[in-house]
């Protein structure tokens, strides 16, 4: 695996930890709302502009974007 490609499955890890606990939620239950609306898609094709920035203005983007997705 190339640095890249590890660096965005650490981020994409991170992501899916932090978000599942923001929402309580079980890791499964978390991956299933990601699946159904194409959240990690967006984060791994976005990871340039989003990895850098906080925790929290990660997850309400990512919230952003899935009520925008629910719309």
């Amino acid at each position: 695996m190339s640095t890249r490609s590890n660096e965005i499955s650490l981020f994409l890890a991170f992501c899916i930890e932090q978000y599942k606990q923001r929402h309580n939620l079980t890791g499964e239950q978390s991956m299933l709302t990601f699946n159904k609306y194409g959240v990690l898609n967006y984060l791994e094709t976005n990871y340039e502009p989003l990895h850098s920035q906080s925790a929290q203005w990660i997850l309400e983007d990512i919230d952003e974007f899935i009520n925008n997705r629910k719309q």
